[in-house]
């Protein structure tokens, strides 16, 4: 069993009320954060802990937080991204709902640390019932005298805010969190200048994930260098996994960075396996923004050993024969999945989700889309597939935000990795009417292990 840092009381009863988390040790890292401790020292324990972003892109937490410009002349702002709506992931909902105070808590501390005395948290607008939660959790902690002013009669004043976004995926995105903060159409603007310098009301920002925020607490209260023992090299400590598909314990989990992928899947701990006995096809394993893996390719590495839920790991062989972790958020596949309907599925969220600022993404996500619907609908021709890598090789890059490339990685590895499913289904229309006919394509029997 691996250590339990952000999920450990979840099965209190009661552990949402103040009450009960405070019996439990809650809110001790803000009284040692701000009694004891100046921001600098808080900074420096985030660093030293290697605490990367979990919204993501993996960024160091400490070194971004660094980068603030502190000049007094502005307010500064934290701002909580509780926009989750990657497809595939869950889990930050999953500590909202269940652990608010946790996320209070962490608020709390990292605005101490930025000399921030205003914070946001700007949640997906479709959770109106974790919106109540949060707000509840906010007012019992105003009532506790944790925010507001004064608070442990330090003389640091904070009030936290929570803003229901709109339903825009693209606002998962800081820039366009920001402008959608602000009122305005949530569109991602060009960086430099950076949020760092000129963020929420052209004032210095930082803004963080949930996770990455919850864990601020914890790491105060056992400090950076435990902290950076657990896990494996530069990803340290523990990550919220989403796992769902095609598994038999579909759920969040938190696991200690370095599982092994196989173990993670198959575990009864985890994930328990493929239902109903089959076989294991591909994993998204990062949410859906990230590149598919065939079953060979998601186990082990191109060096033939087991691949690890690392950063560094998941990445190994590019994305010729590797991906990445993003936000944590494990898509599984058995051997019954349709390799082309899921990508045009994703296509068909990604081009519905664009801002349409990018032409590239406004019109490529468009394009892939129809031509998958094609293929899909037994209307496809054998030049359909490479229109499909060009149209993504050139999404990829060339926009302002992630998006397009997000847009991109799912088909040019789902075409690289299963082209036989694409041709089989330009050459075969007639298998498309059938709901399971995944499993009617044969998988080349020398690019797949199974356990």
């Amino acid at each position: 069993m691996g250590r339990k840092i952000l999920t450990g009381l979840v099965t209190v009863p009661g552990i949402r009320s103040f009450p009960v988390y405070r019996g439990e040790g809650g809110y001790m890292s803000v009284e040692k954060a701000l009694c004891e401790m100046t921001p600098i020292d808080i900074i420096k324990e985030v660093t030293k802990s290697g605490l990367r972003g979990r919204g993501g892109a993996g960024f160091p937490t400490g070194l971004k937080w660094s980068f603030l410009d502190r000049k007094p002349d502005k307010p500064h702002y934290l701002v909580c991204n509780a926009d989750e709506s990657e497809p595939g992931t869950f889990k930050d909902r999953f500590l909202m709902e269940n652990m608010p105070h946790l996320l209070i808590e962490g608020l709390i501390i990292s605005s101490f640390a930025l000399g921030a005395n205003t914070c946001y948290i700007y949640v997906r607008g479709e959770f109106k019932y974790i919106i109540g939660l949060l707000n509840k959790a906010i007012r019992e902690a105003y009532e506790n005298k944790f925010l507001g002013e004064n608070i442990l009669g330090t003389g640091y004043s904070l009030d936290i805010f929570v803003h229901p976004g709109a339903g825009a995926y693209i606002c998962g995105e800081e820039t366009a969190l920001l402008e959608s903060l602000k009122g305005k159409r949530g569109n991602p603007r060009i960086k430099p200048p950076f949020p760092a310098y000129k963020g929420l009301y052209d004032c210095p920002t930082v803004v963080n994930n949930v996770e990455t925020i919850a864990t601020v607490g914890p790491i105060i209260i056992m400090g950076g260098e435990e902290y950076a023992s657990i896990g494996k090299g530069k990803s340290t400590g523990t990550k919220l996994i989403s796992a769902c598909g095609n598994i038999n314990n579909p759920g969040v989990y938190e696991i200690e960075l370095g599982l092994p992928v196989e173990d993670f899947i198959y575990s009864q701990e985890y994930c328990g396996g493929i239902r109903d006995g089959k076989r294991l096809k591909a994993v998204v394993a990062g949410g859906s923004s990230v590149p598919v893996l065939p079953a060979d390719l998601i186990l082990s590495t191109p060096q033939g050993q087991k691949r690890l839920i690392t950063f560094e790991s998941m990445q190994e062989g590019g994305f010729d024969s590797g991906t990445m972790l993003g936000s944590g958020g494990f898509i599984v596949y058995n051997e019954d999945q349709c390799m082309v309907r899921n990508t045009w599925n994703f296509t068909r969220f990604y081009r519905h989700e664009s801002c349409g600022q990018c032409s590239p993404c406004r019109e490529g996500t468009g394009w892939m889309e129809k031509v998958l619907y094609r293929i899909e609908h037994g209307k496809g021709k054998v030049s359909d597939i490479d229109l499909l890598v060009s149209v993504a090789n050139k999404i990829e890059g060339n926009t302002i935000c992630p998006l397009g490339d997000a847009a991109a990685w799912p088909v040019a590895s789902a075409i690289r990795h299963f082209r036989h499913e694409f041709e089989y289904h330009i050459e075969h229309p007639e298998i498309c009417n059938r709901m399971d006919h995944g499993k009617l394509i044969e998988q080349p029997a020398a690019s797949i292990k199974y356990r």
